[in-house]
């Protein structure tokens, strides 16, 4: 006798929540991600969509922490690399994934990621969902996902950040403003687990990927999953290796520069040997460093982010 089959359970699959995050003043500040865009390419029937956008400084870090507690799987950080610090950095051991569609002037860490610099296209990364553990650095408590330094990129940055437009121009504009006005000399001892150094350093560099934006890097070879960080100390220099440093960095060749050297490590400790605070740069982003010791660290495959399938 013929026996019944046994009817399928088909369990309906949850709608993946994606919430999307806008600096609408990031790059140019005339961003085409628009809500018809984002709805014609995730269907509504496999995601739930949300679109918030900034309307004040910081104010992404509040609209993440709220996405969190709203059970988002997805936050998508659509701005520059500034934009991506601030929502990267309260995704960090939550769980929750990063999606970043590019839209600042730099773009590095999108630019390390392979992420397309299209908005269609990177929205359709996200719709993928392709997603890699990287690792985090961290500076003084404060999280950074490509880099951070101290020195004259850190013064390079500061003048930068006081444009008005965040173009490349400007970054060349801020970049001969520096050089014609250099920061003070600083006496810093710098302790990692191999060495400690006693010196007037140009600059101090540790990244953790391979671009500083613009297509520009001093650390090509770096890993953004190795769990290392790659440092570089550059020793004092006079205004003619200064633009033979810079002429090397544009050619892609920093490492032949004889006064830069690189090295690995998981911690860096940065002491000022003068006393009082460090300018900083973190992640392209200006920051007054009010304690005389800097400890630089890493966390190894502390964040999720959406990435393309290779």
């Amino acid at each position: 006798p013929k026996t019944k089959q046994p009817y399928k359970i088909i369990k309906k699959l949850k709608p993946l929540s994606i919430h999307f995050i806008i600096n609408p003043i990031s790059g140019h500040g005339n961003n085409q991600l628009t809500p018809e865009m984002v709805s014609s390419i995730f269907n509504s029937d496999k995601f739930v969509v949300k679109i918030k956008k900034t309307i004040k400084p910081k104010h992404a870090v509040e609209l993440t922490k709220a996405s969190i507690i709203e059970g988002a799987d997805i936050v998508v950080a659509c701005g520059g690399d500034g934009t991506v610090n601030e929502i990267a950095s309260c995704l960090v051991g939550s769980g929750v994934k990063l999606g970043v569609v590019p839209m600042g002037s730099g773009n590095g860490l999108a630019s390390t990621l392979k992420i397309p610099k299209s908005i269609k296209a990177a929205l359709n990364v996200i719709k993928k969902s392709n997603s890699i553990q990287i690792d985090v650095g961290d500076i003084n408590k404060h999280y950074f996902f490509s880099n951070t330094g101290i020195g004259f990129d850190a013064s390079i940055i500061n003048n930068y950040s006081k444009t008005k437009q965040r173009k490349l121009i400007s970054y060349l504009k801020a970049s001969l403003l520096t050089f014609f006005n250099p920061p003070p000399s600083l006496s810093v001892k710098i302790t990692t687990e191999s060495q400690s150094l006693d010196l007037k350093p140009f600059m101090v560099f540790v990244s953790n990927s391979n671009e500083m934006g613009y297509d520009i890097s001093l650390t090509p070879k770096a890993s953004i999953q190795d769990g290392m960080l790659d440092a570089i100390i550059v020793e004092s220099l006079n205004k003619l290796e200064i633009i033979y440093f810079g002429f090397l960095l544009l050619i892609k060749k920093p490492q032949s520069f004889k006064k830069a050297h690189y090295f690995l490590t998981k911690r860096i400790e940065i002491t000022n040997l003068n006393n009082g605070g460090v300018l900083a740069q973190i992640d392209g982003e200006s920051r007054q460093i009010n304690t005389n010791t800097i400890k630089i660290t890493i966390r190894k495959s502390a964040l999720s982010v959406v990435v393309p399938k290779l």
